[in-house]
């Protein structure tokens, strides 16, 4: 029977079997630094694959709690994290630290913010999307594209997700695709709590977005999927949106405005507009 040194030691086989990660890629997870933004659907299996996956520092921020509408499609928690109203944050870290005790994880109960991204995602070498709310997304996005610091996006609701790794002077930004956050009423109008949403889309999507981080971190910049994947698991349809090179006129990565980053401008940036994708093809 394995001792538990040689149990440690054999965590990991099986994935540096795996020739595109090995033995040299593995060392860099085990280097690498994350941010999750949110612990919800996306935001907590993402922290489970990635722990598990050995990434040496996982950083979970969300202001929010467990309730019982979460367990049917959050990995991480139980019955008791909703019943007593537990931090999102602090159920995922307990539950992370079962999981790989090698792993450093930071709890971090706060929702993100202008004043204070920079202070969270400051010292990681990835950013990833597990929030609902899109005005943070566009927050995000400013920050990684003036800090130069790689992230992926991704949302889903009912059975229909999305993907797309965003990479600094590589392919298109948020702000590329999509022109302007939803309005209030139709950003309340796509969320989960409103459309309803599965438990295998977010897994999927979660899965799809995790491996993109696995490319990132261990510098397989080249394998990274710079298309914008849309995925309707109801359906089986599959989608790529050509998003493999900058908008010209692009605000953000193009003209440098970082709108969302000044906390004035957050306060007025949900006009009536709409999320629009912009006129990019297939392939």
């Amino acid at each position: 029977m394995p001792t538990p040194e040689n149990s440690f030691a054999m965590r990991y086989q099986r994935q540096e079997l795996f020739g595109p990660l090995g033995l040299a890629g593995q060392a860099r997870l085990a280097e690498a630094k994350v941010l999750i933004v949110g612990a919800g659907g996306l935001g907590s299996w993402l922290g489970e694959l990635l722990v598990r996956a050995g990434v040496g520092l996982v950083k979970l921020v969300d202001g929010d709690v467990v309730d019982w509408t979460n367990l049917a499609r959050q990995a991480m928690y139980e019955e008791l994290d909703a019943a007593q109203a537990r931090p999102k944050v602090q159920a995922a870290k307990n539950r992370l630290a079962k999981i790989n005790s090698a792993v450093e994880v930071q709890a971090i109960e706060t929702m993100l913010t202008p004043a204070n991204i920079d202070a969270q995602a400051g010292d990681v070498d990835l950013i990833l999307d597990g929030t609902d709310d899109w005005t943070s997304r566009f927050v995000i996005n400013d920050y990684a594209v003036k800090m130069h610091k790689p992230w992926i996006f991704a949302g889903v609701v009912g059975a229909q997700g999305q993907v797309l790794p965003c990479l600094p002077g590589r392919g298109a930004c948020l702000r590329c695709v999509f022109e302007t956050p939803p309005s209030q009423k139709t950003e309340q109008a796509n969320k989960a709590s409103t459309r309803g949403v599965l438990g295998p889309p977010v897994a999927t999507i979660a899965s799809l977005e995790a491996i993109e981080a696995i490319k990132i971190l261990t510098g397989q910049i080249e394998a990274v999927n710079t298309h914008l994947l849309k995925l309707d698991a109801w359906t089986g349809q599959i989608q790529k949106l050509n998003t493999s090179q900058p908008t010209p006129d692009c605000p953000c990565c193009q003209l440098g405005k970082f709108d969302f980053l000044q906390t004035e401008k957050m306060q007025h940036s949900r006009p009536g507009c709409e999320v629009r994708l912009k006129n990019i093809g297939t392939i």
